[in-house]
């Protein structure tokens, strides 16, 4: 605790002063830019990667980046409905536009999904890595995901277009994404590289981000999309 005690005050003495006009025109309201849903890991930071701004992110982490997919209906959370409660808020008190599952490499839940060995004294996590198990099929329906990347992390990009269709399932989402209202986006960060990837569903696969891609993309070329 006491990095994190530091932390507090290194906080107040110098980025809370540049920050006070911030926070209190966000006391009166958000307008985040995007829901994203990313896995609790330490090691993934989404506002230090996208270099986003208090009220800029409307944030969920979850073991796995793991969304539980609704019910035939489309309207009730087969699982955990903390999930689908953020993204009910995000498109209907705050209209969000953009929704942003994010996995990442060398990913524990991952790992344990391809160990097939529960976590003793676990049963809610193992209960929890069930919403997960289909990635294993899409992985093997994916010949576009790179065979030289580890299994895990080869797993953990699979994982993250499951978890785009586990949010496609709920019909509050279908119902948006059919006007044009809404865009759902993959991202998968490697953790040595510290390299952000970014699915492209027309070239399908991750493509690494870099400066000039990042120019092609902000001068409204189709090279990423199309």
């Amino acid at each position: 605790m006491e990095k994190l005690f530091r932390g507090m005050a290194v906080f107040i003495r110098r980025r809370r002063p540049g920050l006070r006009a911030t926070f209190k025109r966000l006391a009166q309201g958000q307008n985040p830019i995007a829901l994203l849903l990313a896995c609790s890991d330490s090691r993934v930071v989404p506002s230090l990667l996208l270099s986003a701004d208090p009220g800029d992110i409307f944030e969920v982490r979850t073991v796995g980046n793991i969304i539980a997919p609704a019910d035939v209906a489309g309207e009730a959370a087969m699982g955990d409905e903390s999930e689908a409660a953020a993204i009910e808020y995000a498109l209907l008190a705050l209209g969000v536009q953009h929704i942003v599952v994010m996995g990442h490499s060398s990913c524990g839940a991952m790992a344990k999904l391809l160990s097939g060995h529960p976590l003793e004294g676990a049963p809610n996590l193992e209960r929890w890595l069930v919403h997960a198990r289909t990635a294993s099929d899409r992985l093997a329906a994916a010949p576009f995901i790179a065979r030289t990347l580890p299994p895990g992390d080869r797993l953990s990009q699979a994982n993250v277009l499951q978890q785009l269709e586990h949010i496609r399932s709920y019909a509050l989402v279908a119902g948006r994404l059919a006007r044009g209202d809404l865009e759902l986006h993959g991202a998968w960060f490697d953790v040595e590289r510290a390299d952000l990837h970014i699915w492209s569903p027309m070239k399908t696969c991750f493509i690494r981000m870099n400066e000039a891609v990042i120019a092609r993309m902000l001068a409204g070329r189709t090279s990423i999309a199309g």
